[in-house]
């Protein structure tokens, strides 16, 4: 399982899933895995097909884990203080804002102004991926100011999926499913001793419930993995998603990017691509490059004068160049954006798939010149550099629990 954990093997499973789907959507059998996407599974209160069962049902299990590690951020990780989240926070937002106004720019006046939201979001599980495959060397404070970039940037993700992807929602049945995630977080203080067993069965019948009410009220059912992950008290929470982890990186993750790729590539000249597929291509890596280092430079100067140095232009730059590894969540909106038009959907899916491609390899070729460089200029690199911390670990032991908790 250690295996799965690893941000390298993650990294590539997404690569590979993703790059498999597209060949095979192209090939003979690519109308058969098209037709068995949209194939209906289920009935009664739910009835989806394929492809939403994959992004709307297991992709809530990847949020429930996001959720879990911005909750150990904002509350015991680096973003637990005004002064610790300011400088990553102001990077998170240039690096929506940039690649938003550059997608307007050159979509907004063509009727498809409602896919800005796709080129704003990070792959933290690509972007760490990267950055431990070529990063040998590098200190942790840049994987750490990553990290905290990527979830601020995964919580603005939440917002807009939440607020720009909701049409007429249900809210009595936001209410109960508010009600429901209660009682999930309630019994989650419970799972000690004898209980342990029956009331996390009890809590499995609540999360489906919650999700169920999520959908079916019009929001993106993603939202209740997010809404359960924050509300669970943080040492169980912790225990099962890192019992999660493998299950994310080494099945749903990968069927998402698979699914998500199945696209037939138009057989169009460029002259004939919609605005939003020039649009995502470039706003993805220049709009995240651009953002992200400005937000950054700007971001030092809240920090005390001594400090402002500890991550240089170049590391802003490589770290920025990350950023623009768009995939998974870059993929959802792009469905969630276009869902009435198949054509610009499926040029969307490519333009994030080639604008991730291209933060790829630029961001694999920033990151090897750092680390060489700082390999030279530190031969002897503290023995904790590089070194991984996850919400998703287990803690050692039962930590003492806070009323709060």
């Amino acid at each position: 399982m250690s295996i799965i954990r690893s941000e390298r093997t993650a990294a590539g499973l997404l690569l590979g899933a993703a790059a498999l789907g597209l060949l095979l959507a192209n090939t003979a059998v690519g109308p058969a895995l098209l037709d068995l996407q949209h194939a209906h599974v289920g009935g009664g209160l739910v009835d989806l097909s394929v492809g939403h069962w994959i992004s709307d049902g297991l992709l809530a299990i990847f949020f429930f884990i996001v959720a879990v590690e911005l909750k150990h951020e904002l509350v015991a990780g680096e973003l637990n203080s005004f002064a610790k989240a300011i400088h990553p926070a102001i990077a998170a937002a240039c690096g929506v804002l940039v690649p938003a106004l550059i997608y307007l720019a050159i979509a907004g006046g063509s009727g498809l102004g409602d896919g800005w939201p796709i080129p704003t979001a990070t792959d933290i599980a690509f972007a760490l991926g990267v950055l431990a495959v070529f990063g040998r060397g590098l200190p942790n404070r840049m994987r750490v100011f990553l990290l905290a970039l990527a979830v601020l940037d995964d919580l603005v993700a939440i917002i807009i999926i939440a607020v720009f992807f909701t049409t007429d929602p249900n809210l009595l049945e936001l209410g109960a499913a508010a009600v429901v995630v209660a009682a999930f977080g309630l019994l989650s203080r419970m799972l000690r001793g004898r209980l342990r067993w029956p009331v996390g069965v009890l809590m499995v019948l609540l999360a489906v419930l919650a999700w169920w009410l999520v959908y079916d009220s019009g929001v993106h059912a993603t939202i209740a993995g997010v809404a359960l992950g924050l509300v669970m008290s943080r040492a169980p929470a912790r225990r099962v998603t890192h019992a999660l982890e493998p299950w994310s990186n080494g099945l749903i993750l990968p069927l998402f990017a698979f699914s998500a790729a199945l696209v037939v590539i138009p057989a169009v000249s460029p002259s004939e691509l919609s605005p939003a597929f020039w649009g995502i291509l470039i706003a993805l890596p220049v709009g995240k490059l651009v953002g992200i280092t400005l937000g950054g430079w700007l971001g030092s100067f809240t920090r005390p004068r001594e400090e402002r140095g500890r991550l240089p232009v170049f590391a802003l730059v490589t770290i920025a160049s990350l950023g623009g590894i768009g995939f998974t969540v870059s993929l959802l909106m792009n469905e969630l954006a276009f869902a009435g038009s198949a054509t610009v959907r499926s040029e969307g899916t490519i333009a994030v798939l080639l604008g991730s491609a291209v933060s790829i390899v630029l961001s694999g070729v920033l990151v090897t010149l750092l680390a060489r460089r700082n390999r030279r200029l530190h031969p002897h690199p503290a023995a904790h550099a590089g070194t991984r911390v996850s919400a998703a670990e287990p803690a050692a032991e039962e930590p003492r629990r806070s009323p709060a908790e």
